[in-house]
């Protein structure tokens, strides 16, 4: 199955979680389904439905701020509801809406690896009753797996961006250190180099680095940077 994909190496998690919803409403007894993930800013956001309706649903949960699915995700357990109309007072605008879109029933698991929950998988029935133990273990499976590839794109992600950090810091030394003995062979000691330059920068809201690449590359004459240093003595 594609959610296998998740696992070997690069692949799309839009389409991973479009696959899922898919999957899951054509493999259980449920007639539709709905994800909502976690973004990096601590948002619930839409990222799949299996139909229009449930896309319209889910927006409006998420606008509502109540019903299943934001409970599942806010406690990190599944929620069971095998009859809406039973728990209309928990969720007076969202039971009201579901049942218009045609849904009596819903169950939501979680997207969730040990303490950290990123999302929900909502899974809507068009009739009353509860969901089989078999399919909810079913899909609680798939939910897990589509957790484990999307928090591994996400370290992954993360550690690209750490390792472009650190090796942008890295080329950052090296220019300034080419900057300074720019500086230093116009008759500044190294310190002193280091120090007019560290100035001109303050005093222009320049970034250091920038500083540096544009004395390296000669769009910023020695000059220009130790007259500041002078100055800023007087």
């Amino acid at each position: 199955m594609e959610l296998a994909d998740t696992l070997v190496g690069d692949f799309d998690v839009a389409d991973l979680l479009h696959r899922l919803v898919q999957h899951v409403a054509d493999l259980l007894d449920v007639d539709a389904a709905g994800l909502l993930l976690n973004d990096h800013r601590g948002n619930l956001q839409l990222l799949a439905s299996s139909t229009e309706a449930t896309r319209l649903l889910e927006l409006f949960q998420l606008q509502s701020d109540e019903g299943p699915c934001l409970d599942c995700f806010h406690t990190g357990r599944q929620v069971a509801v095998p009859d809406l109309q039973a728990v209309v007072d928990r969720w007076p605008r969202f039971v009201p809406a579901a049942r218009e879109c045609g849904y009596l029933a819903v169950h939501a698991l979680p997207m969730r690896l040990r303490e950290d929950t990123i999302g929900a998988l909502n899974l809507f029935s068009a009739s009353v009753g509860a969901m089989p133990p078999r399919d909810v273990q079913v899909a609680q499976a798939l939910a897990d797996v589509a957790t484990v590839g999307i928090l591994q794109e996400r370290a992954a992600r993360h550690r690209e961006i750490i390792v472009e950090q650190t090796q942008a810091a890295l080329n950052a030394r090296v220019t300034i250190e080419q900057a300074k003995g720019l500086l230093a062979s116009s008759g500044l000691g190294m310190e002193a180099a280091f120090e007019s330059m560290r100035q001109y920068a303050e005093s222009g809201g320049y970034r250091l680095a920038d500083t540096a690449r544009n004395l390296v590359e000669g769009r910023l004459r020695p000059s220009e940077v130790t007259s500041v240093s002078r100055t800023s003595k007087q």
